[in-house]
């Protein structure tokens, strides 16, 4: 299994987002073919020493690396990418991980 995990800071305008994300966003992913799973943050997001300037957090799932790969290179995972920048045009303040997991 594979995950992509993105981080989205607080925006200035979270209802704004929100409604974007969950309307637009949420199901254009649903279109990448090889998406297994879709989880978001739901609450706060915080670390043992305070909470955080993060808003949301999603973790898509795939059967690996390089279904990831194919899949972001599909016309639909273009698609989700340009929107994220839509709604969140800061790149500097998303941040994105791809990583091969496995169950221990």
């Amino acid at each position: 299994m594979a995950r992509m995990l993105v981080i989205y800071p607080t925006p200035k305008d979270i209802e704004a987002f929100d409604r974007h994300y969950f309307d637009v966003h949420v199901p254009l992913a649903w279109k990448i073919c090889g998406l297994r799973k879709y989880e978001v943050s739901d609450g706060p997001i915080a670390t043992p020493v305070g909470a955080l300037d993060i808003h949301r957090i999603g973790i898509l799932h795939f059967d690996d690396l390089a279904a990831i790969k194919k899949a972001f290179a599909s016309p639909e995972g273009r698609a989700a990418g340009a929107d994220r920048r839509l709604f969140a045009p800061d790149d500097s303040g998303v941040q994105m991980f791809l990583f091969a997991n496995r169950e221990v």
